[in-house]
């Protein structure tokens, strides 16, 4: 059996307000190039089909026509999605049960009653059955009737609440089983601020969402959304697949992909990144004006001037617009005086729990609980 693993189309994003949709669609008809190829046995996306909670109409018709495009060109193959934190899992939920007849299963909201479970998609191949868990971005508070809360009533970690989640459910580990979940997944012991994040994930303060990977130890296969680069969790088939394209500067020169997976016997998963090249790349260039302009392109260019002379702000800007059509920031590196007290590079700027914390001064183990709740909770709805 083998399935195709995508997460993040983050359809409808802006990319320093340059509209990125022609992209999008450019790299969707790529994907769905390999399909036709392929015709794999299912298409998984883990979650963060939009940007936004509510999402453009030009972004909804997108999803609408690849979805369209998928069926169209292989019938045959199941497909399956899950929310992230950027959806809005009620409306990614609706038309659930409709759409799972039609071999399209679109899971938004994660059991949330002790008499509900984590979604299964069962496929059947020459080996058997292969059971596919669709579990949508969760926060401890959208299961605490599931998981329970501690003995003060307040709901659990991140790490608790999928652990426990996962644990009642009844998988057969002598079948195959592939979990789809958008969540932060670390592996066991190690340090969540050593991973690499990209400037358009969210991403709490504290890194309070953090999920140790043993909970995937039942999976045969890992097919992960929410960190946007490609990434291994400690083990080969583990893995975040990243974003379909560079969605923050961040992200330049990153090689995108497809994970296409293929399932023989249980215990035997091979791996193969179908690569993905877009339309325009996001760049930074770095040197004088006149290294600059020689360079000029079409793609999506962070401009870095090394130049340790004044420049004509409104004639440099012109002759930079002129050679990149689709500039996107123009940044300066100056020298800064010898006799400056803090230099460049290593000032660190408070987040936004530690100036609220400076500010409010002397709030206890609950309020400053109470504080971090309510800085991520504002961060994840903005």
């Amino acid at each position: 059996m083998t399935f195709f693993h995508l997460s993040d189309l983050h359809l409808g994003l802006k990319l320093i307000n340059h509209d990125l949709l022609d992209d999008q669609k450019y790299i969707l008809d790529k994907i769905i190039n390999y399909i036709e190829i392929e015709k794999p046995d299912a298409v998984i996306v883990a979650g963060d089909i939009y940007d936004k909670a509510i999402p453009p109409a030009e972004a909804v018709e997108l999803f609408d026509k690849f979805i369209s495009d998928i069926v169209l060109t292989s019938p045959d193959t199941e497909i399956m999605l899950i929310s992230g934190n950027h959806d809005s899992a009620p409306r990614v939920n609706i038309f659930r049960n409709i759409l799972k007849h039609q071999h399209i299963h679109m899971i938004g909201l994660p059991p949330m009653m002790p008499d509900e479970h984590i979604e299964k998609v069962t496929l059947q191949d020459d080996f058997g059955p292969v059971n596919f868990y669709l579990l949508p971005f969760v926060k401890p508070s959208m299961i605490k009737s599931i998981v329970g809360t501690d003995k003060n009533g307040n709901n659990l970690s991140y790490d608790e609440s999928v652990h426990k989640l996962l644990e009642r459910e009844s998988i057969d580990t002598d079948a195959r089983n592939v979990l789809v979940s958008h969540q932060f997944y670390l592996p066991k012991g190690e340090d969540a601020d050593s991973i690499s994040r990209m400037d358009s994930e969210i991403c709490t303060v504290g890194n309070i969402d953090q999920v140790s990977s043993d909970a995937l130890s039942p999976f045969d296969y890992a097919a992960l959304g929410h960190i946007h680069k490609p990434m291994k969790v400690g083990n080969e088939v583990y893995r975040y697949c990243g974003t379909p394209i560079a969605t923050s500067v961040s992200e330049a020169g990153q090689e995108k992909g497809i994970i296409k997976v293929t399932l023989a016997d249980k215990g035997n998963v091979a791996t193969e990144v179908l690569p993905l090249i877009p339309k325009r790349q996001v760049r930074v260039i770095k040197g004088t004006l006149s290294e600059v302009l020689a360079a000029g392109c079409e793609d999506y260019v962070t401009v870095v001037l090394t130049d340790k002379i004044d420049l004509d702000v409104l004639d440099m800007q012109d002759r930079l617009r002129a050679a990149f059509p689709n500039l996107l920031e123009i940044r300066r590196e100056t020298l800064r005086k010898a006799d400056y007290k803090t230099h460049l590079g290593t000032e660190r700027l408070l987040n936004p729990f530690e100036l609220c914390t400076a500010f409010l001064k002397d709030l206890d183990d609950e309020e400053q609980a109470v504080l971090l709740d309510i800085i991520n909770t504002v961060k994840e709805t903005t």
